[in-house]
């Protein structure tokens, strides 16, 4: 008999995780769950995203599969920065992001995905495809997520391309709503075509060739050559320990995880204590610290041997909790599985906030990876063709005394390494059960213009902290995240836990 646990965006993800049981492992149903959310949340993710796969088998070392967007090679008659334009929407603030054809990078996900299923899954790839497939032939429900994220983002995203608009406006003119159910036309038979070839039909099959087309054709640099030369990247997992349990997370170059895990090591010192003000105050000048450095070392540096070192010198010195030597110096989906047999699997991908871009013969929309100035405020034309970009994404597994599993992850933007961080600590070290440590309130710094700024939810303690300005919210938001988490331990088994600000859902099931 085998139990597993799933923690997605959505019920149907969920659910299409747990239909992985009769045979199949964490690894099956975390695949299954992440390309439902792929297909079916419109806004908050797209088909053509990226991502990565953090795997931990039972009797090996945590592997990360690298699926993340690259800045493609083009033709010549297009250059990077043609064909964006500039979208402004508030989520959580005004935010800035390019949009447009020229703003879609090199998707990498699905390569991703049929890489993780390769060398871990049991089941077929063609079964792992078959719940969203079903969905896609349908229709899906709009979740929650989507719902609120496209209320933000719709008219300066999407609004721009007939081909979203008629898929994502009702006859009023407004954003589809919760609950109301969407068909995308050829989305079934692209993913019958992709279960049927495998992921390589995205890239170097006829799906590829439609979607690089259709960009390119459309003044985008993304070419059908280019995601016909896409490979996925096996990376060993960075790894660091946390008093009884080893975490393993995303390497670098990525910038998410290394910098989630340096918040932890520093946090070691808090361990045992109380969630007060105290606690807020060392959490948000850790933030403080990591993300400076982020700031100052790792933003806009590529992917290059500079980028690694200068990942590893923050871990490093978060080892030594050298908090003053810091000091001196969009939309994701996530899914986490465990089963009883050891295995667990953490998804996470993004397609940035959306290009606003639909490919009508695949029903896909792309990514726009190249217009997230967030993430390279430099710019990236520096950097050469065919380079990986920067991502803050941190999918996350653990083992622990007696063998327990862990998986956890989260979207957000530049969130994410803080909602992981947050989530683990109260876990891990204040010894909350792990939905208390996924609900519970949470807090991000971030900069204003020249100043400091700690967000936070109505329930942390931040009291009055000094040298920062605070700017509360009234309510849980999804500006601080998505976490989705599933534990199993042989003394009290499968658990998972979604994060109520995304209306995620989760599944534990036993065959």
């Amino acid at each position: 008999m085998t139990t597993i646990g799933v923690a997605a965006a959505s019920q149907i993800a969920a659910d299409a995780g747990a239909a992985m049981v009769d045979r199949g492992n964490a690894v099956d149903a975390a695949l299954a769950a992440a390309v439902t959310s792929l297909c079916t949340e419109p806004g908050i993710m797209c088909a053509g995203g990226s991502g990565f796969v953090t795997v931990w088998p039972p009797d090996g070392a945590p592997v990360v599969i690298d699926g993340y967007a690259e800045i493609p090679r083009g033709d010549g008659r297009v250059q990077l920065g043609d064909g964006i334009h500039v979208a402004e929407f508030d989520y959580g603030g005004i935010m800035t992001q390019g949009v447009g054809y020229g703003s879609v990078a090199t998707p990498g996900a699905f390569a991703a995905l049929g890489e993780a299923s390769r060398r871990f899954g049991r089941l077929p790839w063609d079964r792992v495809l078959e719940p969203v497939t079903g969905w896609a032939s349908r229709g899906f429900p709009v979740s929650r997520g989507a719902a609120t994220f496209l209320r933000s983002t719709y008219p300066a995203i999407y609004g721009w391309q007939p081909e979203s608009v008629a898929l994502l406006a009702g006859t009023d003119g407004e954003p589809v709503r919760e609950g109301d159910i969407l068909h995308v036309p050829h989305l079934a038979d692209a993913l019958r075509t992709i279960a049927a070839e495998g992921a390589a039909a995205c890239y170097r099959g006829t799906v590829g060739a439609t979607v690089g087309a259709f960009v390119h054709d459309r003044g985008g640099l993304l070419t059908p050559e280019d995601l016909a030369s896409y490979e996925p990247v096996v990376r060993d997992a960075v790894t660091v320990e946390l008093r009884d349990w080893t975490v393993a997370t995303n390497p670098a170059p990525a910038i998410g995880g290394v910098c989630m895990a340096a918040m932890l090591l520093l946090l070691r010192a808090r361990a045992g204590g109380a969630w007060d003000t105290a606690a807020a105050h060392a959490l948000a000048q850790i933030q403080d610290a990591v993300l400076s450095y982020r700031a100052a070392r790792l933003d806009g540096a590529g992917v290059g041997p500079d980028a690694v070192a200068a990942a590893m010198a923050l871990l490093a010195t978060a080892r030594d909790g050298d908090l003053e030597a810091l000091l001196g110096a969009p939309s994701t989906i996530h899914t986490s599985a465990v089963d009883d047999d050891g295995w667990a699997c953490s998804v996470t991908a993004s397609g940035g906030y959306g290009s606003g871009v639909l490919v009508p013969d695949v029903g896909m929309w792309l990514n726009n990876s190249l217009g997230e100035f967030d993430l390279h405020p430099e710019g990236i034309a520096g950097l050469p063709p065919g380079s990986r970009l920067a991502s803050n994404m941190a999918p996350t597994v653990a083992r622990g005394p007696d063998g327990a599993v862990l998986a956890i992850g989260s979207p957000g933007a530049g969130r994410i390494t803080t909602a992981v961080a947050q989530v683990l600590y109260h876990h891990l070290y204040l010894g909350a059960d792990l939905d208390t440590a996924v609900q519970r309130h949470r807090l991000h710094v971030e900069t204003v213009g020249d100043r400091r700024v700690i967000t936070y939810e109505p329930d942390v303690p931040i009291g009055a902290p000094m040298d920062y300005e605070t700017r509360p919210f009234g309510c849980s938001h999804m500006f601080f995240g998505g976490v989705t988490a599933a534990r199993w331990d042989p003394a009290s088994g499968v658990v998972a836990a979604s994060d109520h600000r995304r209306g995620g859902a989760v599944a534990v099931v036993e065959s």
